[in-house]
């Protein structure tokens, strides 16, 4: 696995092993996005990092699922778009991204897992984030063909205590129906289905190169193989955080 692309060049050297790394400052906040289709395996690997970090993994996603099951106002919103698999509307999902970074577990630093999904969404996050004195080090983004992304999905699981994300084709739990790490029970998404699935990725693709070249200009942006191995996928991320 390489980093694909990344518009400066001495980022890219140094990625790929080119330049002698950078000793980071381990005192310093660490402001992470992770990017990719849904099923590419990103909120995998932000989960790794996020513990190996001690980092909160922020997912625009999992706060959505939970304001509709709490009944919340901004989740009654974003239901009908969460079931039929299209995108929700920016101005809903900016505003609870946005309350989530100022909450004291962000202080020092944090990964976003899938946030943001468009150009408006950015454009807000790195208004948010400047008046916070702060900015994004890193953007990694996943990248996996469509149908073995419909095959993650089809066979996923999660658990509903911790979040961690099975599959029981690939990366099944060592009991059935239950979570190796908490030994909560792991459900089927209702929108982890085929035809959902398909919506999803044409929406999400629809948005990807924008958003990619977006990210592509700031610097900051590399672009990665999501159908390699898993652990060698955390030992690319951990190389380059390394090197921001």
């Amino acid at each position: 696995m390489s980093v694909l692309k990344s518009p400066d060049d001495t980022w890219l050297r140094r990625a790929a092993g080119m330049v002698a790394p950078r000793a980071r400052n381990e005192s310093a906040a660490m402001n992470l996005v992770f990017l990719g289709p849904p099923g590419c395996g990103k909120g995998t690997q932000a989960m790794k990092v996020a513990e190996k970090h001690g980092l909160p993994q922020i997912s625009a996603g999992d706060i959505l699922r939970e304001a509709v099951q709490n009944g919340l106002e901004d989740g009654l919103k974003a239901k009908p778009f969460m079931d039929a698999g299209r995108l929700v509307p920016d101005e809903t999902v900016v505003k609870i991204v946005t309350d989530r970074l100022r909450r004291k577990d962000c202080a020092n630093g944090f990964i976003l897992d899938g946030f943001p999904r468009t150009v408006p969404q950015a454009e807000s996050l790195g208004w948010t984030l400047a008046g916070m004195k702060r900015k994004i080090d890193v953007v990694f983004d996943f990248d996996v063909p469509e149908e073995e992304l419909i095959k993650r999905i089809a066979g996923r699981k999660v658990c509903k205590k911790c979040r961690v994300v099975y599959n029981v084709a690939s990366a099944p739990p060592s009991e059935p129906g239950v979570c190796d790490k908490c030994g909560g029970g792991l459900f089927k998404r209702e929108d982890d289905n085929e035809e959902a699935a398909r919506e999803r990725f044409r929406v999400y693709k629809a948005q990807s190169d924008e958003l990619g070249l977006y990210y592509h200009h700031s610097g900051r942006y590399c672009k990665l193989d999501g159908a390699a191995r898993v652990d060698e996928i955390f030992g690319k991320i951990e190389e380059i955080i390394g090197e921001a």
